[in-house]
């Protein structure tokens, strides 16, 4: 009988656990939902998106901040007051019923999130979709949010469901096994080091995400979230891939302010070690359970004799 009681006060709890935060995640995207309709009224395609006049909001609770940014160019799926409206009023409902949560707990959702609300629109590339997805495209009302899926049948699955996000199958030349082989590999290979390195076109660096859509070289990126590909196996393409070209991305960055880098499951052996070699501890600003938060500035001189970091 104890043992019945126990099972069935954790199920209560869980369940409880599972409701506080769907009305959480709903509450945010009400919110969003009457801001992307005023920014929605103001917006046009000759405005420029990344305006900050237009948002005095300050992110908090971060070391330094910065939120200047080039410009981004309007989603051509998205380019009504109407269109977004409708994509906030199915991620309200989609979170209301659904019994699936984002898979990043919501302090590490609250951080991405400060920083969203205080640049939107803006363009925010983001490595993996999921039952988050929708989230991080309502979270930015008129600018642009492209995801990078490795698994073309859950890409599909995601997009029947949410046929308003935008999404790329991306097949990965790397695996997990090979963590350390690719560190020697970017010691060895000129293509890779920090005054050479660029990601388009680059078949010597195997670092390099050389294959991605050209979508993805044509823009420059203000956010990026790295929740993906998987890494929790051998054979698995893992993260290093992601964690080095955005960092080659934030170093390239031609226009003003600091590209937002966000690597998730940082706890994990390779996340932490790759974040700490290419992004470097110096522009970390906030960490969250698994989440951690870098602000990196456009390289100035870059020199093959000195290191990312």
């Amino acid at each position: 009988m104890e043992l019945k009681s126990s099972k069935r006060r954790q199920f209560i709890s869980s369940a409880i656990n599972r409701w506080l935060f769907s009305i959480t995640v709903v509450g945010l995207f009400s919110g969003a939902l009457l801001v992307a309709f005023f920014i929605g009224l103001a917006v046009t395609p000759r405005s420029s998106l990344c305006n900050h006049h237009h948002h005095p909001n300050k992110i908090s609770q971060t070391k330094k901040t910065n939120l200047k940014s080039k410009p981004a160019q309007l989603s051509p799926d998205f380019n009504s007051t109407t269109s977004w409206t409708e994509l906030h009023m199915d991620a309200v409902v989609h979170y209301a019923t659904s019994r699936y949560v984002p898979q990043q707990y919501l302090h590490e959702i609250q951080v991405s999130y400060r920083v969203l609300k205080a640049r939107f629109p803006c363009n925010f590339l983001v490595f993996g979709l999921g039952h988050d997805s929708i989230m991080w495209a309502s979270l930015n009302p008129g600018g642009t949010t492209l995801f990078l899926e490795e698994n073309p049948k859950w890409m599909e699955t995601v997009l029947n469901r949410a046929p308003h996000l935008r999404a790329h199958a991306v097949e990965y030349r790397t695996q997990l096994s090979q963590a350390n082989e690719l560190l020697e590999h970017y010691r060895a290979e000129p293509d890779c080091w920090p005054g050479k390195s660029f990601i388009r076109g680059n078949d010597k660096c195997r670092l390099a995400l050389n294959m991605l859509p050209e979508e993805v070289y044509e823009k420059e990126w203000d956010l990026i979230m790295i929740d993906a590909p998987r890494g929790s196996f051998a054979s698995a393409p893992g993260r290093m891939a992601p964690i080095y070209s955005a960092a080659v991305m934030a170093r390239n960055r031609k226009g003003p302010g600091v590209t937002h880098v966000f690597v998730h499951d940082s706890n994990r052996k390779v996340e932490k070690f790759y974040s700490d070699k290419f992004l470097c501890p110096k522009y970390l600003t906030e960490t969250a359970e698994r989440l951690r938060h870098y602000e990196i500035p456009a390289a100035t001189n870059p020199d093959d004799k000195q290191p990312f970091c």
